[in-house]
């Protein structure tokens, strides 16, 4: 990714907010790199680089500063502009995908060779597929030192960390210091019953009002809940079960993430899937110039600022979701999906209703699911995806693209081609997921004349390219349709 040199001094020597964690200043004479909001005197310019990502700029050797907290950054969207293969990557390895196999396994799933996947990065970020890995746990560490009362040894496992040794070597080698000189309290476990609250910066806008509404037509009983503006439900880190709950920080463009789990190790992960949930890496300025170029978007997405598309804690959820919901409004597949949790999930004895987890593949793979009322044919192809997904078939990877999914999807009796566009454009975060037969996306296009037809809104959509999934958002969120499931 080429940076215009000239541009980004311009927008330090302003620090103009916009630009809060697009690019990052190196700066040669102190050692150290910032954001480009950063409240120190500005640098000379023949003394500082810029580098697209965070992880670039410690890649070339320079220390987060202590003052601006580059670290602390929403999230970069480094990916923009970048070819999908990049920003596919990049939500892999966001998942955990570096975290046990290596660039050579990540390269496969994508498709191409380990050395070409190198040098997308080095082109389009500036840096390595393991130097961003690298980068997402040390700076999950740090703001759980920073947020947190875990001990270090606590800090080291929840970030993602296999060993203290590792963990302290890490922390050295980005922040110059040892974990415990960084903390700005004593580090100390917290009270028994107090949850871990870990804050997660987005970009804004975000409008979490919406948000919670799209999310509190689709609760699972048993699962989540919406109560008091945040959102609620059951997790599992290993053997450990308990709950999470989100809502907005006061006065911050961030959400706070209250854990209460046993067992604090794994929480990178649990934090993970809260930003794919909330879809917090978007950058919705940019999304909303793409698409208000469109007139049938504009007015909407000049109404609606701060679009996101509502993801899915885990995939194989929204997968089953999508099936269950075929053909029927979003209250009814809320009952069945609530019977599958009762009569499968495995209960966890919580209260505020939060009861079971949901149910992993292997237990619907071989179950009755029909006796809970749903369609036999329905409920055959509920058990198939489960089966296919607990052999560990790849049908909820979207490594190799929308289409790729969409064509393994559709290979199961019972799954077309919307429920498998709907399954990648919220259980996979496929920002150009359309499903382009969708009644409610064809009322909306067809301005009270009827719904277009699917081919027609299909070539319709091709300008708003590579976002289409905001699109359907928008458009839902607006006119005539269907309630999606």
């Amino acid at each position: 990714m080429i940076l215009d040199a000239a541009s980004c001094y311009r927008v330090i020597r302003s620090r103009d907010r916009r630009f809060d964690g697009r690019f990052f200043v190196g700066v040669r004479t102190t050692g150290i790199y910032c954001r480009p909001i950063c409240p120190a005197p500005t640098p000379k310019r023949e003394n500082v680089e810029f580098y697209p990502c965070a992880a670039a700029a410690e890649d070339a050797g320079f220390r987060p500063c202590r003052r601006c907290r580059p670290e602390t950054a929403p999230g970069t969207p480094a990916w923009v502009g970048s070819p999908a293969v990049v920003a596919r990557a990049l939500r892999l390895i966001r998942a955990g995908a570096l975290d046990e196999a290596g660039v050579g396994a990540l390269a496969a799933r994508l498709g191409i060779g380990p050395r070409q996947l190198r040098r997308l990065f080095d082109r389009h970020l500036g840096t390595s597929p393991a130097a961003v890995a690298r980068a997402r746990r040390v700076h999950f560490a740090r703001a759980l030192l920073d947020q947190s009362r875990l001990p270090v040894t606590g800090v080291a496992f929840a970030a993602g960390f296999r060993s203290v040794r590792q963990f302290n070597h890490a922390v050295r080698a980005t922040f110059g210091a040892a974990p415990r000189a960084l903390r700005a309290r004593p580090g100390a476990a917290p009270p028994a019953g107090e949850p871990l609250t870990v804050r997660v910066a987005y970009r804004p806008p975000l409008d979490w009002t919406a948000l919670l509404a799209f999310l509190a037509r689709r609760l699972t009983p048993g699962v989540d809940a919406v109560r008091d503006g945040r959102y609620h439900r059951t997790v599992a880190l290993g053997d450990a079960v308990g709950a999470i709950s989100v809502e907005p920080a006061p006065g911050e463009a961030a959400l706070l993430v209250r854990v209460r789990v046993p067992e604090c190790g794994g929480v990178l992960e649990l934090v993970e899937r809260v930003r794919c949930l909330f879809d917090l890496d978007a950058d919705p300025l940019q999304i909303a110039a793409h698409l208000a170029r469109s007139p049938a978007l504009r007015a909407r997405v000049a109404a609606a600022p701060g679009m996101r598309v509502p993801g899915a804690w885990d995939p194989f959820e929204i997968a089953v979701r999508a099936v269950v919901g075929q053909q029927i409004t979003v209250g009814a597949a809320t009952t069945l999906v609530g019977r599958l949790v009762a009569a499968f999930g495995t209960p966890i004895g919580g209260g505020d209703g939060l009861t079971h987890l949901f149910p992993a593949p292997a237990a619907l793979a071989d179950a009755d699911v029909a006796a809970v009322g749903m369609p036999r044919a329905r409920a055959a192809t509920l058990r198939a995806l489960a089966a296919a997904v607990a052999r560990g078939e790849p049908l909820l990877d979207a490594a190799r693209g929308v289409d790729a999914v969409v064509e393994r999807l559709c290979l199961i009796p019972g799954i077309g081609p919307w429920t498998a566009q709907y399954i990648a454009m919220r259980g996979l975060g496929e920002p150009d997921a359309f499903p382009a037969g969708d009644l409610g996306v064809r009322k909306a296009l067809g301005n009270g004349a009827g719904p277009l037809a699917p081919a027609a809104v299909e070539r319709f959509s091709q300008a708003w390219r590579p976002w289409r999934a905001y699109a359907v958002m928008h458009l839902w969120s607006s006119g005539p349709q269907r309630e999606a499931t």
